[in-house]
């Protein structure tokens, strides 16, 4: 068997990608120039491209038998990654995939790095940075929610619209270029009669089609969850009813006033929606230690950056430049008495109201939050369509047109960098060391 050069086979990367072992299958991948040399190395005769292959894998070293498996060859550049793949579908034995890791290593193939798969897919034009950015929001769903817009995300949801954008603007750029082209030869002046019929029309519609989707729901609210925090004085009962909305015995729950002294949370998912549920210190001016008023001032804060503030304490008291939700809690106790415009009514230490409450949260976050399978922004892809907006908006109120064609040029240089056709390698490198080994 002749092995690959050194180069080649050095850029050759291997990984297991299919979790953690043991498991009825385990799977490994191989990328690059050499994985078609590597791949006939293990099993002699490489099967036909696309088709799963049951064959015998063997160690190069000494022919020793490692492994029935299931192999697929995928040439490059039609491949995940545009290079040449394999995929080695093992038994999930943590031995068989130790072995199998052996003989591609003697091969001269490296172990991958996290998310040098992915990086690889884009740097070979197969993802673009959105795309990638979708995929990896995908690999950390938890909720419906969650997966349904990272999945219309990685599927190219938002680089389709770009793309669309980006044809806007080229168009438009040149337009402005063959109007320059005309006054260069002197037939034309440099103002305002030079610009093309219909050019501030058209970058108005396109800038409007921008803040449309500016104006919809951001990505960071769905990943961290919609952020409820329940507020009151001391035993107003938000312990008890943080307990029973995140349905575990997360909150210490005592008579004795300043028992919780920091702030509790929970991240959950009710009916598919996620969820940050905040418990926080009773709040109150006198007869708090030191302790107990840091608990205090982080409750203040917490408030102040809530979704929405469950509000338990007396009427109208509840903090102020957030949503705010009158509970009157404890409704089961003779000795506290009821609110009389409070929007919930509730026992959760009975479960009286409970179910009303949780109903009503959920509706209310699928209005705050990306309805599902729709496409959420996140904020640097935000920032990029804002930044795209603008420069749209000012060379459409441009009159000089040498003005408005760098307009046109910087909201084509947010375009490109909102889809990772620019240097971006920083965060690069801090996007793709989200993924795991062997993705």
């Amino acid at each position: 068997m002749t092995f690959p050069s050194d180069s080649a086979a050095s850029e050759t990367i291997f990984a297991l990608s299919s979790g953690q072992l043991p498991a009825a299958l385990g799977v490994m991948r191989i990328s690059g120039p050499a994985a078609g040399m590597a791949l006939q190395a293990l099993c002699g005769v490489a099967p036909a491209a696309r088709r799963a292959s049951l064959r015998r894998l063997c160690d190069p070293r000494d022919g020793a038998e490692l492994d029935r498996a299931l192999v697929l060859w995928f040439p490059g550049p039609a491949s995940a990654t545009g290079e040449d793949c394999a995929e080695l579908h093992l038994h999930g034995g943590r031995a068989v995939a130790n072995a199998v890791s052996a003989a591609l290593a003697h091969c001269g193939l490296r172990a991958a790095r996290p998310g040098e798969f992915t990086r690889r897919a884009f740097a070979n034009g197969r993802l673009d940075l959105a795309e990638v950015e979708g995929l990896a929001d995908l690999l950390a769903a938890e909720t419906e929610l969650q997966r349904r817009s990272a999945q219309a995300m990685a599927g190219g949801a938002l680089s389709r619209a770009a793309e669309g954008w980006r044809a806007s603007l080229l168009a438009l750029s040149a337009q402005i270029e063959a109007a320059l082209d005309f006054a260069d030869e002197g037939d034309v002046g440099l103002d305002g009669e030079m610009l093309p019929p219909g050019f501030a029309e058209a970058c108005a519609d396109l800038h409007g089609a921008l803040r449309t989707w500016l104006a919809q729901p951001r990505a960071e609210p769905l990943g961290e969850g919609f952020r409820v925090v329940l507020a009151g004085p001391p035993n107003a009962g938000k312990s008890t009813l943080f307990n029973a909305l995140a349905g575990a015995e997360a909150a210490i729950v005592s008579p004795e006033p300043g028992t919780t002294r920091d702030v509790l949370t929970a991240a959950v998912a009710i009916d598919g929606v996620p969820f940050s549920l905040i418990d926080t210190a009773g709040l109150r001016d006198e007869g708090a230690g030191a302790i107990e008023a840091i608990g205090i001032a982080r409750a203040r804060a917490e408030a102040e950056r809530a979704d929405l503030v469950l509000w338990l304490g007396p009427v109208g008291e509840g903090p102020q430049g957030a949503a705010v939700w009158e509970i009157s809690a404890q409704c089961d106790r003779e000795d506290v008495a009821i609110k009389p415009d409070a929007r919930h009514v509730l026992s959760a230490r009975t479960g009286e109201g409970i179910d009303g409450l949780r109903s009503d949260l959920v509706a209310t976050a699928r209005n705050a939050l990306p309805a599902p399978g729709q496409v959420a922004l996140n904020r640097r892809q935000a920032g990029c369509v804002q930044d795209m907006a603008d420069a749209v908006q000012a060379a459409g109120s441009e009159r000089d047109p040498i003005l408005a064609a760098e307009g046109l040029r910087l909201a084509r240089r947010a375009c490109d960098a909102l889809v990772g056709r620019t240097d971006t390698e920083a965060m690069l490198d801090a996007l793709f060391g989200r993924f795991c080994i062997g993705k």
